[in-house]
Parts: structure tokens; sequence; C-alpha cells
């Protein structure tokens, strides 16, 4: 595969690796000279790009790896440049999604993306092949997306090792905004709170018991790259800090009034959806193969993947049968059996015709 990497920070000097060490070739382009220098010596890319218009039409696909806020307008360039596909990388969805809309009539080949991994080290400095191994990579596809751009960007995030999921651009907003965007800001204003009143770095760091520090790690993540996740998604963020402020401030009450009785039961309702929480998305168990006949029309790969993605199951495994004709197609998924069950019911109520099969 010939990618195209736009952008070489942290996120794009690790695909660059992660790619290269599974024997893809890589070029990259940078608006800074030396970082692009340096990009090549560490063995993050093949080659740097001297003709990014020249590096669009070459590639099988592009990667943009920039700054949220100039994300829109390098996949737009990119598209317009003739790239067959263009993906990113940026942390909100909707905004890009409707920008890139309105900037490019090729906007078909653009399928948002969310790697959900990241490092304490900013820049190269973090660039690590193994970034995304075991990583949860979202794909926002909508109802125009290319099936052929889609299928494509998926098998990028699952050759460097990603977890691929799907779901709208909307709903990835608000629920990054509550999973990362908010969780970045609480740790950040703790971190304040708890430096102004230490009296002293040193005192702190004696004192700081190891749930503060876990608290507050990602406040030590590089704060050049939150104002702009902050504009793109206000909405989304607003609303989240709105339910956390409420929610605190009932936190406060409890504690106010010394009520026991309610603390506890949060405390536990708390400890109970934490543990929960998946420790990894591996896989045991049994698989099973569907298949289901699909029209040759843009966005029916995005209806059935974010339909998965809405009911948590995981695809392991997609490929597309296309018929001779043209017209039509069998889409075959390979999930956990345990979770097929609901899949096919629920694409036999969006008017598929799924059959299933265990492997």
């Amino acid at each position: 595969m010939e990618v195209f990497v736009i952008g070489v920070g942290l996120m794009g000097g690790s695909i660059g690796l992660a790619l290269r060490t599974r024997g893809h070739r890589v070029t990259a382009w940078d608006i800074d000279g030396e970082r692009l220098d340096r990009c090549i010596a560490m063995g993050a890319a093949d080659v740097a790009s001297t003709d990014f218009a020249l590096s669009c039409a070459e590639c099988d696909i592009a990667i943009v790896a920039v700054p949220v806020s100039n994300v829109a307008e390098l996949v737009a360039a990119a598209l317009n440049a003739g790239a067959p596909v263009v993906t990113d990388v940026g942390s909100v969805k909707a905004p890009i999604v409707s920008a890139v809309e309105g900037l490019s009539t090729r906007s078909e080949y653009f399928v948002a993306g969310h790697p959900m991994a990241g490092s304490e080290q900013d820049g190269l400095d973090g660039a690590d092949a193994d970034l995304f191994v075991g990583a949860t990579w979202v794909l926002t596809p909508t109802t125009t997306t290319s099936q052929d751009a889609h299928a494509l960007t998926r098998s990028l995030a699952i050759a460097v090792g990603a977890e691929v999921i799907e779901i709208e651009p909307e709903r990835h907003d608000a629920i990054v905004a509550v999973v990362s965007h908010v969780p970045q800001l609480a740790a950040t204003t703790l971190m304040d709170v708890a430096s102004e009143a230490g009296d002293g770095s040193a005192v702190l760091l004696r004192l700081a018991a190891g749930g503060f520090r876990d608290m507050t790690r990602i406040a030590a993540s590089h704060p050049a790259i939150w104002p702009d996740i902050c504009a793109a998604n206000k909405n989304a963020i607003v609303d989240a800090l709105d339910s956390y402020v409420e929610a605190l401030g009932a936190v406060r009450g409890m504690v106010a009034s010394g009520d026991r009785v309610a603390l506890l039961e949060l405390l536990t309702r708390a400890r109970n959806s934490r543990r929960a929480l998946p420790v990894s998305a591996a896989i045991e168990g049994p698989l099973t193969e569907i298949r289901t006949p699909i029209a040759d029309r843009p966005g029916v790969l995005a209806e059935v993947t974010t339909l998965a993605g809405s009911l948590g199951v995981n695809i392991l495994d997609l490929e597309i049968v296309h018929s001779i004709e043209g017209e039509s197609g069998v889409l075959v998924l390979v999930v956990p059996s345990a979770r097929a069950a609901s899949l096919v019911d629920a694409l036999i109520s969006s008017g598929y015709r799924p059959v299933r099969s265990e492997l």
C-alpha cells in the first residue's frame, strides 16, 4: 500500500512507523521541514514529499494528521489534488465532516477517523510503531461515503493493530466529550487547584497519593492541541461539563449535609460501573460469518458497520464480494458468535436479508 502521511507529529509519526514496520511504503509531508527531516531519519517514512499534489495523486490513501483546526482544509486539498481516499486522525468529527463536504466535490472519498491512542510525550518524541496495537480506532462514515474508500480505510486501521468501531460523527463527538475531552479538562483543573493548595511542588509531591497521580496523569499531555479541540467540539463539551458540574454539585451537597447513605450509594454505583468497563477488546469463543446482499450505492457499508457499532458488535473481518454486473454484491462479516444474533435481527429490521453460519 502506498500511503501519504500529511503531518508528522505524534500520530503521523506513529502511523508511519507502524505501516513501514508492516511492509507498506510511506511518503510524508509536513509544513515544518526540520520535523520532516527528523521523521525520515527515524524511519517513520520512506521519503519526504516535495510535491504535495503529486504525492496525493500517486498514493492509495492519504492520512491527515495535523491539529484539528487545520484538518478540513488539508483533507479537502488532498481530495482536490486527486487522492483516491483520504482519512484523518482528529478527535472531533462532525465539524470536520461538514466542512469537507463544503470544500470538496469529492467528499465521498473522505472517511473520517479517530484512533483513541496517545502518549504523554509530545510530537515525534512519543512516536511508536505499536501505539495503535489493541487501541480503538473510530471511523465515522456517512451515507454518502464510498464503499471502497470505507473498506480501504478500515483495512489500514486493522493493519496497524487497531480495533475498529463505527458510529455517526455527531454521536462520536458527544461520547468523546464525556470520555476524553472533559476528563482532560477535569484533570487539568484538579492539578491547577492542587498546585495552588500544595504550598510548593515539593510538599505536593510528598503528599500526592496514587489516586491523585492516576487522575491527573493526563494533565501532562501536550497543551497546545486542546484549545483547538475545545473550539471544534464546543457544544458537546459544554453539555458534558454542565452534567459534570451538576453532578459535582450534588456530591458537594451530600458531603456538606453528611448524607452517608447517598454517598455510599453513589460510590457503590460508580464502583460497579467502573468494574464493568472491558479491560481489553480480546475476543474469546466461536465466530460467526454473516452474509447479506447489498446494493451498490454510497453509504450501504456505513449503514451496516455503524449499526454493528451501535450494538457493540466487533467486526473482526469484512469483505465485499461484488457481482459481475456491478449493481449489487454480498457483504461478508465475521463477528463473535455471542453477539451475532443481535446483529442479524437488527439487519433484518433494517431491510437486509442476512444469512449466518458458524465458523
